[in-house]
């Protein structure tokens, strides 16, 4: 629908082995930790179940804050344990993964192996998001059993950057 509607609507993806801003199946490459965009050039950012793979959300989380227009928003869904503090299942050190937990993955369209889960987000994410971008946090339970809309992890998040 965005692509179809919003003229300006670029889809992107992350790929290792493609440059920043060039093209590969029809998506952008951009790294959410070092994008290619201009400052307060972007109105809205959606990011479906990325943010847990992401070594250095906090980067990322700037990141948006810094090509968002001032009153734009980052709308993104995350697997959230909101019952418990955010807990780092992997980092980098000196260039390489160290595991703290045992390795989890989820599912990736793109890479057979899946995708390495950093974090858990916990309660604390949304301070987390305040404190490395600006951005404030709204979470959104969306609960429906007469639609079929009821599962585990059902939360939407809205980031926006104050005017």
């Amino acid at each position: 629908m965005l692509a179809r509607e919003c003229d300006n609507y670029i889809a992107t993806h992350y790929y290792p082995d493609v440059s920043s801003g060039e093209y590969r199946w029809g998506f952008r490459c951009e790294n959410l930790e070092n994008q290619m965009f201009k400052d307060s050039s972007i109105d809205l950012v959606v990011t479906q179940d990325v943010f847990e793979h992401i070594l250095h959300p906090d980067r990322a989380f700037r990141e948006i804050a810094r090509t968002l227009k001032p009153g734009c928003a980052h709308v993104f869904t995350v697997p959230w344990y909101y019952w418990q503090k955010t807990v780092v299942r992997a980092q980098e050190r000196d260039g390489k993964i160290e595991h703290l937990l045992p390795p989890e993955y989820h599912g990736n369209p793109i890479s057979e192996g899946g995708s390495l889960v950093i974090r858990e987000w916990g309660y604390d994410m949304c301070d987390f998001i305040h404190q490395y971008s600006g951005m404030f946090t709204l979470a959104l339970h969306i609960f429906n059993p007469y639609k079929g809309i009821e599962a585990e992890f059902l939360e939407v998040f809205i980031s926006w950057k104050p005017d």
